[in-house]
């Protein structure tokens, strides 16, 4: 294993599709919920601890050696929203586009094969994460990472935040980062011998029902 090979994965400019997505802070925005760096903390936190902890445990899962078909069912169980569901699956054709092209992987190739227009993205993050040479840990880290970050990339835009007080909600949310990847390795190693109905289900019906808002507008910066 190379742990530089995290950082690759990780990084904002691998080309896997997240810097067109907000991760619902742009309807959240419009709606009035952020308004400054308070309201992305807040919303930050409660997104990594819902959407942010059930695609950890999808990735840690699926970098574990779960079944990526079965994960991808529970994917879409835990995705009440089409818009997400939508969403996801674009977001886990790029990434599997990307990734194959990175990391040569045959799990990969039959998960292309397996879904033509996508798996959710979490699952694709976790087989990637393993054709890399990572762990479970790994993949874990950057789902949760990638949950907040997203919003907080989108919000500078959005409101012209500084980038110093977005980057330093991100730096505040960091221990509560590590505690959710905790508890996302530890489900994702759970599924592989218990059984994916051990992952968790953590619900964020906001994020739903303004994913389905944002999908209706006829102008939008971000595609969710």
């Amino acid at each position: 294993m190379t742990r530089a090979a995290l950082l690759v994965l990780a990084d904002g400019r691998f080309p896997a599709g997240g810097h067109a997505h907000s991760g619902g802070a742009e309807e959240a925005v419009k709606a009035g919920r952020i308004t400054g760096a308070a309201g992305l903390e807040a919303f930050c936190r409660g997104r990594l601890h819902t959407a942010g902890l059930v695609a950890a445990a999808l990735a840690a899962a699926a970098a574990a050696g779960a079944d990526p078909a079965e994960l991808d069912a529970v994917a879409d169980a835990r995705t009440p929203s089409p818009a997400l569901r939508l969403a996801a699956r674009k977001l886990g054709r790029q990434l599997a586009r990307a990734a194959r092209a990175t990391w040569p992987s045959p799990e990969l190739d039959a998960l292309a094969r397996a879904f033509p227009k996508g798996a959710h993205q979490p699952v694709v993050l976790g087989l990637t994460a393993r054709a890399a040479g990572l762990g479970p840990a790994d993949a874990a880290y950057c789902a949760v990472y990638e949950s907040v970050s997203g919003p907080a990339t989108a919000v500078v835009r959005l409101l012209s935040l500084d980038p110093f007080e977005a980057t330093a909600v991100l730096a505040r949310l960091a221990p509560e980062l590590d505690r959710v990847v905790d508890r996302a390795v530890a489900a994702g190693h759970a599924a592989c011998s218990d059984g994916t109905d051990v992952l968790p289900s953590a619900s964020a019906p906001l994020l739903e029902i303004g994913a389905e808002a944002h999908a209706a507008w006829p102008v939008r910066l971000f595609a969710s």
